[in-house]
C-alpha cells in the first residue's frame, strides 16, 4: 500500500510540481485547494495519467475548524498520513505604513496559523503508526532575509522557520523529520514582474528558479535516504546571501 502524503496548495505552481514529483516517487498524493477545484482536478488527472494515485481535499487552511474536520474525516476513512508538505500561502504586499489590518491578519492566519491548523490533526495519527514520517514546510527567502514591502509575509515565513525547528526536536525520536525549504525567486504566478526585475540583480545565478527544482528537493526530503536530515532550513535561491 502506498504511503499517503498531503500537499497543501497543490492545484498550481510549486505545490503542483511537488504533488506530481511525489506521485512519481510512489506516494499516494492528496491534492489540496481552497477554491481552485478545476486546477486541482487537472493536477489529479495528470498524476493518474502517469500511473499515480491521487485524491482531492478542499478546505481553507486559515479556517481551523474546517481544516480539522476535513483532515480528521479523511484520516478516519483512509488512514494516517506518512507526510505533509505545508505549501499553501498568500501574499498581501505593501510598504509597512500602508498595510491594512486585513493585509496583516490574512497573511498571518493563512501562512502561519495554517501550518498549525494542518499539522496538528496529522501528527498523532503519524506517531501512532510508528512508521516515521516527513513534514516539509515551505518558508521563503523573505523569511530568512526579510524583504521590502513584505513585512507581513516575512513575519509569517520566519515564524514557520521557528515552528519547524521546535517541532523537529519534539518528533525526532519518533523518526519523523521536519524541515523547511526556503525558495528564492521561482517562476510562478505569485511573482510580481517589477519585484522580479529588481530581485534578479541580487541573484548570482541571474535567473529565476523553476518549480521543478523545488519539487526535486522535497522529493529527496521524503526519501528514505533523508531520514537523518531534520531541523534544517534549506535555501533554494540561486546563491542569494
Amino acid at each position: 500500500m502506498s504511503r499517503r502524503v498531503l500537499v497543501t496548495g497543490s492545484s498550481r505552481g510549486i505545490g503542483k510540481s511537488i504533488a506530481l514529483q511525489l506521485a512519481k516517487s510512489g506516494f499516494a498524493v492528496t491534492v489540496h485547494c481552497r477554491s481552485g477545484i478545476q486546477q486541482a482536478n487537472q493536477t489529479i488527472e495528470e498524476i493518474q495519467q502517469a500511473g499515480g494515485k491521487a485524491q482531492l481535499l478542499q478546505f481553507d487552511i486559515a479556517d481551523r475548524q474546517q481544516t480539522q474536520q476535513a483532515l480528521e474525516s479523511d484520516i478516519e476513512q483512509n488512514g494516517a498520513y506518512y507526510g505533509v508538505v505545508c505549501n499553501a500561502g498568500i501574499t498581501r504586499d505593501n510598504a509597512f505604513p500602508a498595510l491594512s489590518d486585513s493585509d496583516w491578519d490574512d497573511v498571518i492566519h493563512t501562512n502561519l496559523d495554517g501550518f498549525y491548523n494542518v499539522v496538528k490533526p496529522l501528527v498523532m495519527p503519524m506517531v501512532r503508526e510508528k512508521q516515521g514520517g516527513r513534514i516539509v514546510v515551505m518558508s521563503s527567502v523573505s523569511g530568512v532575509l526579510g524583504n521590502r514591502g513584505q513585512v507581513n509575509y516575512s513575519a509569517s515565513k520566519a515564524g514557520l522557520i521557528g515552528a519547524t525547528k521546535a517541532l523537529a526536536v519534539e518528533l525526532a525520536r519518533r523518526k519523523i523529520t521536519v524541515n523547511c525549504v526556503a525558495p528564492g525567486l521561482i517562476e510562478t504566478d505569485m511573482v510580481d514582474d517589477e519585484l522580479a526585475s529588481e530581485a534578479m540583480k541580487m541573484i548570482p545565478a541571474r535567473r529565476m528558479g523553476k518549480p521543478e527544482e523545488i519539487a526535486g528537493l522535497v522529493s529527496y526530503l521524503f526519501s528514505d535516504t533523508a531520514g537523518y536530515l531534520t531541523r534544517q532550513v534549506i535555501s533554494v535561491n540561486g546563491g542569494m546571501a
